[in-house]
């Protein structure tokens, strides 16, 4: 927990952990809250038509007693992976405190993958249990036969397709359920990377990983909890910006989380769930706050009440840090982190931290420097990758399975991102993009994220994605993939007023020499562009010509 300084200085320096030697996720999201004040109220279950649902902390510790229970009737034991396919939901929140207390491995996924990649991480998991809606069902039961592992599915719609009722789960159970007595090194989820450069591999982490996102989440929303605080974020809790930015801490510290179900992001109703929940507290990622700038007169349509507003997962750019200054009336908060590691870097405009363009400082708690391939840190100004020191509390335990993988992420003891980043002469780190993104051309190194930055500021532009087009001459080329806002037609003419945009405004090396236009743009389930695909598509067309 963050005690409030009056300086980032103090702060840092005077920050200490206190992990305890004992410690479960699933007793301390439900069963601290609900032993001193069981009507508080936990959860928001948002209705566009009506009133909001609620579920309080005596609920919420009760039912996953009870689900805990009969899932440890069914032969759910402590280590065994248990995974979630739900949107946001009450049930998903119940799901995940029951599997924390029976000492079980909690596996979200979203309900967003298709079969194959649903396949490829139950099995590779080797989960013997799920617990998801009658749309996983429908995804699950063509692959069931392939999951040796799995033996128990469960459906929150009801009995169906072989799986049994989640309710009838929870009101079988009777009797008082005992906890698993776990300590903060014990597994406790495994998430799986997005899988944009390779393989996804399973991050496993430990019940310390909570305590480890505590002052990384306080810290971007100035020192939550404050009077009438309230979670939000549109990012889908399978992921762990959604999951562990805002469900698991927001239910620690007692702060009501909103859930809303929506398939897709769309920002009229994203604008309209914020104002009629009275929303304080948003984890709002980049792509989606880009998304947001397409909505016209935002000050006059919407009465918000937002507080603070943390982005993070990609980088948020200083177009669009300006625009929501001008337009939400606050400024953003840019965090950074990744699923091994999250929420190492951050900004707190509260403290006077915070540089547009920047993705922040290191949060109390956490060594984060930019290193060479040596692990030794760059010197300022220099590109080197984004690195994390060891021991951490919110870093990963070991990629499932993987011990090869793990050993290649660190550099000593440092745990390396895979990140390009630049650090600048006041220790603000500057995201320059994956390793892999990264544009060589003419000798120079490119980051995308500022490209795309630039090009998002054009007012036709909604999205955009800037990747290496082999070319004889300069190695690399830029090239813009960009998708146009509702009602403007692309021409050659809007190509090179784009292509002039970015060259008036960041240099002659950076701009796009060429620009594609797409109608949409290939995302992560968390909401990152897929840039591979357009690399890809790049490197096919140099080789046709």
């Amino acid at each position: 927990m963050l005690e409030r300084r009056e300086t980032y200085q103090a702060l840092y320096e005077g920050f200490r952990w206190d992990i305890p030697r004992r410690f479960n996720i699933g007793t301390a999201i439900s069963d601290a809250w609900a032993a001193q004040a069981p009507e508080r109220i936990a959860l928001y279950e948002y209705r566009a038509d009506g009133a909001a649902a609620t579920l309080t902390y005596g609920a919420l510790a009760a039912q996953s007693d009870a689900l805990a229970g009969s899932l440890r009737r069914s032969g759910v034991a402590r280590g065994d992976r248990v995974a979630l396919l739900l949107p946001q939901s009450f049930e998903t929140a119940i799901a995940h405190a029951a599997i924390y207390k029976l000492g079980a491995i909690a596996v979200p996924l979203a309900l967003l993958f298709g079969m194959e990649a649903l396949e490829y991480r139950l099995f590779t998991a080797g989960a013997k249990a799920v617990i998801t809606n009658e749309a996983g069902l429908a995804k699950l039961t063509p692959i069931r036969g392939r999951l040796p592992a799995l033996e128990l599915a469960v459906s929150v719609d009801g009995a169906d397709r072989g799986a049994v009722d989640f309710r009838r789960l929870v009101a079988d159970h009777t009797g008082q359920f005992a906890a698993e007595d776990t300590g903060p090194d014990d597994p406790a989820m495994m998430i799986f990377t997005s899988g944009t450069t390779g393989p996804p591999k399973g991050a496993l982490h430990g019940h310390r990983v909570l305590l480890g996102h505590l002052p990384g989440v306080q810290f971007h929303h100035e020192f939550l909890p404050q009077d009438r605080d309230l979670l939000w974020t549109p990012a889908d809790w399978a992921w762990a910006g959604g999951l562990l930015n805002v469900l698991l801490p927001g239910l620690y510290l007692g702060v009501p989380v909103v859930a809303g179900r929506f398939e897709k992001f769309d920002p009229e109703t994203a604008l309209g769930l914020m104002e009629k929940m009275k929303v304080r507290n948003a984890f709002i990622p980049p792509t989606a706050l880009r998304m947001l700038k397409a909505v016209p007169d935002i000050p006059r349509r919407f009465a918000l009440s937002l507080r603070t507003v943390g982005s993070g997962g990609e980088a948020l750019g200083r177009e669009t840090f300006e625009w929501a200054r001008a337009e939400l009336g606050l400024a953003i908060n840019e965090f950074y982190g990744q699923t091994e590691c999250n929420l190492v870097l951050s900004s707190c405009h509260a403290l006077g931290v915070g540089r547009p363009g920047a993705i922040g400082l290191p949060v109390p708690g956490h060594r984060v420097a930019v290193i060479d391939g040596e692990g030794r840190p760059a010197r300022t100004g220099e590109a080197g990758d984004i690195a994390v020191r060891r021991p951490d509390p919110v870093m990963f335990l070991q990629y499932w399975q993987n011990e090869k993988a793990t050993r290649e992420k660190f550099v000593g003891d440092w745990m390396t991102t895979g990140d390009q980043g630049v650090r600048d002469d006041d220790g603000y780190v500057h995201f320059v993009g994956r390793d892999d993104d990264v544009i060589t051309s003419s000798g120079y190194r490119i980051g995308p994220t500022e490209i795309e930055d630039c090009l998002t500021g054009h007012p036709q532009v909604a999205l955009a994605a800037a990747v290496g087009k082999p070319d004889p001459m300069r190695t690399e080329i830029v090239k813009a993939y960009i998708v146009l806002r509702a009602g403007v037609e692309p021409s050659d003419a809007l190509a090179e007023e784009i292509r002039l945009w970015v060259r008036d405004r960041l240099s002659a090396h950076e701009y796009p020499r060429e620009v594609a236009f797409v109608e949409s743009m290939p995302l992560t389930t968390t909401g990152k562009v897929i840039r591979r695909i357009f690399r890809d598509q790049a490197r096919r067309e140099a080789d046709a010509e």
